[in-house]
């Protein structure tokens, strides 16, 4: 899959708090795409990071686009303050709310590109209903709430699988991966097909953060080919409507009541 150049998005939360503004700056410098934003509210998940009075004053500071990750459990709730204080973006968690599209459809009609994260065990495959509505779509690397936390390989098949059901419905959707990236993780996210790479470590706690976004933007896209994808153009895709949708919840419990069945 080749859909253009890889997308940097360095995430703030490795950042140092007291410096936002030269962070910012710094990060134009090295060419970077997009700031990301990570906003946990201590209950979807174990960490309280920023709000909408942070992103705020970074907006003024910089003439990045600002990826807002919601990790919180009412993203629609506090979706207009978000936009006001800035934010480009908007991504929320599709474990946290019991009905995607009908947030996903009032982040569009609020004037926001709509972004959606799933955690590391949430299947691929629930994702595909909403793709076509989405403009990003965030794989986490790494158990959300954390910083500094090691990449998981295993999240890797999810990219590959994610990309391919794009590719084959057209759709213009990016794929983020956020946890754990650096250059060489990156690298092997990009050949599964992943377009924007988050990483905060890996360039904040580095002794060159400038060298390190350079060398993450010069990932080749390399990806999926036409014949090496494994996909059947002939099968019908059972994922392309969006019709008799299942709420996130029942369905993340069906999937695993399926793996407990494989198992036995």
């Amino acid at each position: 899959m080749n859909m253009g150049n890889i997308l940097v998005s360095p995430s703030i939360l490795s950042a140092d708090f007291a410096k936002l503004a030269e962070a910012a700056h710094l990060m134009e410098q090295a060419g970077a795409d997009w700031l990301h934003v990570d906003v946990m509210d201590g209950h979807f998940v174990p960490n309280i990071t920023v709000g909408p009075v942070v992103v705020q004053s970074l907006k003024k500071y910089t003439s990045l686009p600002l990826d807002v990750h919601l990790m919180i459990t009412d993203p629609l709730k506090y979706a207009e303050a978000f936009i006001d204080a800035g934010g480009t973006g908007l991504t929320f968690h599709y474990e946290a709310v019991m009905y995607p599209e009908v947030v996903i459809a009032e982040y569009k009609k609020l004037g926001v590109k709509p972004g959606m994260s799933i955690k590391p065990r949430t299947p691929a495959s629930l994702v595909f209903p909403y793709l076509k509505d989405l403009d990003v779509i965030l794989v986490m690397t790494v158990e959300p709430g954390f910083g500094g936390q090691s990449f998981m390989p295993d999240m890797l098949p999810k990219v590959r699988q994610i990309a391919e059901h794009i590719k084959l419905n057209n759709f213009n959707c990016k794929i983020e991966v956020d946890g754990g990236i650096n250059v060489e993780t990156g690298k092997q996210c990009v050949e599964a097909g992943a377009q924007v790479l988050v990483a905060g470590n890996a360039i904040f706690n580095s002794d060159n953060p400038i060298e390190r976004v350079k060398e993450l933007k010069a990932l080749s896209t390399g990806g999926l080919d036409e014949k090496g994808s494994g996909l059947d153009a002939t099968r019908p895709d059972p994922f392309s409507s969006m019709e008799n949708l299942t709420p996130p919840q029942e369905q993340i419990a069906s999937e695993q009541t399926e793996e407990q069945k494989s198992e036995t």
